[in-house]
């Protein structure tokens, strides 16, 4: 049996927030592979990134997601009980839910309440001069979600729900008042969203049929229960709260556009261009760094231990920048994709394996969707300009954006 590399310090919480999303590739470069053994909130860990690694993380005969996330994690960004630390049945069960609503169908109704909001700020954002596309595009998403899931949102309410998602999203790595912030927000949108849940099942709020709200609402488990009111309201805000996330890759396409603007021209009216250009913004750009899992029970793999209980971290980030998976992988290159048919174990900024049935992300259609609407908003529905600004990606902020927000100004519409 061969020893994992493994890193030299006894603990490597503050090394991994200080490299954020390069730490597992880096020190997979150093130990020459990509399995290393480290210490990660005083636990051994082991790190893991590429294709087969990725195939053997997303087996679910050898690893399961109960107790893998770390509990800040789930207390702010997922919700503690959400469907990604679910394992078997209970996993199935809600998943299977979740990906009722992910329709094609619906996902294109949903994509069509972001073009009419998009369509509708057009006007406003040329009369108000400079604005920052990532508040936004916040809000547009904001508003369209709560439409599409059949949640009532009074205008008066946008801003403050748009914060308090985005503080979800901010607060699993980080530390202080930007970490207890996201606590805050999670217990507010909890009680909320589980109140309406009461309400759509007392009769006193109608829901639209198929709406994400009715559906969690109405669900019964696999013995036959309704959702606890707590675990529905966790749910409806695991839809909710990913869409809109999507606002960061909106403004990283925008980047990209950018940085490239001869994909402009390229990505104008051609169905085929955007799907390329979409597909390597999100592999090339920084969303989720890693996912978690352990150890289902003892096993060995290319020679090394995987003792049962131990906690697994897959490299996303560092899969989607492996040389052997993506030549170049630090060139922003759509042409990559050309051609490309698919590959659940290669391509993973949400996550990998199979939509229905593993742990990949319910709503990565919809993240497709919405970005490709977004792309030809910004390059055929509207002109702008990008004034000097601080565009850098810091990468040992985890999510990451650009400081600025990513602000245009002089808009005009142009369809």
């Amino acid at each position: 049996m061969s020893v994992i590399p493994t890193d030299r310090s006894p603990e490597s919480t503050l090394a991994f927030l200080r490299a954020g999303y390069r730490f597992v590739g880096d020190r997979c470069d150093r130990h020459g592979g990509d399995i290393f053994l480290t210490r990660l909130l005083l636990e051994p860990t082991i790190c893991l990134r590429g294709r087969p690694a990725a195939e053997l993380f997303y087996d679910n005969d050898r690893f399961v997601r109960r107790g893998a996330m770390p509990m800040r994690a789930q207390r702010t960004l997922t919700g503690v009980g959400g469907v990604q630390g679910l394992d078997d049945a209970p996993h199935r069960d809600r998943k299977a839910m979740l990906m009722s609503i992910m329709t094609p169908a619906g996902i294109r109704h949903l994509g069509q309440l972001v073009d009419d909001e998009w369509r509708a700020r057009i006007p406003v954002w040329a009369a108000d001069g400079p604005v920052v596309l990532y508040d936004e595009v916040a809000r547009i998403l904001t508003r369209a979600v709560f439409a599409w899931a059949g949640v009532p949102l009074a205008e008066s309410e946008v801003a403050r729900r748009t914060v308090e998602l985005h503080a979800m999203i901010e607060a699993p790595t980080a530390v202080g008042l930007r970490h207890w912030r996201g606590v805050v927000a999670r217990r507010r949108a909890e009680r909320w969203t589980g109140e309406l849940i009461e309400r759509v099942r007392s009769g006193d709020l109608p829901a639209p049929e198929g709406s994400a709200l009715r559906v969690i609402a109405e669900h019964r488990d696999e013995r036959g229960q309704p959702l606890p009111r707590r675990i529905a309201a966790v749910d409806l805000l695991n839809v909710l709260r990913p869409t809109v996330a999507v606002d960061r890759f909106v403004v990283f396409a925008a980047l990209a556009l950018h940085d490239h603007p001869g994909w402009r021209d390229r990505v104008r009216g051609d169905d085929t261009a955007t799907e390329c250009f979409v597909q390597e913004v999100r592999r090339y750009y920084p969303f989720f760094p890693v996912a978690a899992a352990r150890v289902r029970r003892s096993f060995e793999w290319q020679g090394y231990p995987f003792p049962q209980g131990r906690r697994v971290l897959l490299g996303l980030y560092a899969t989607n920048h492996h040389p052997e998976l993506w030549p170049e992988p630090e060139r922003f290159r759509p042409e990559r994709f050309a051609g490309w048919r698919g590959d659940p174990f290669g391509l993973m900024p949400q996550g990998g394996g199979d939509h229905l049935t593993g742990h990949r992300c319910a709503g990565e259609w919809i993240t497709i969707e919405l970005m490709k609407r977004a792309v030809t908003k910004l390059t055929s529905a509207m002109s702008y300009q990008v004034p000097p600004q601080d565009l850098s990606l810091d990468l040992s902020r985890m999510p990451t954006l650009p400081p600025s927000g990513f602000v245009i100004d002089a808009v005009r519409r142009t369809e």
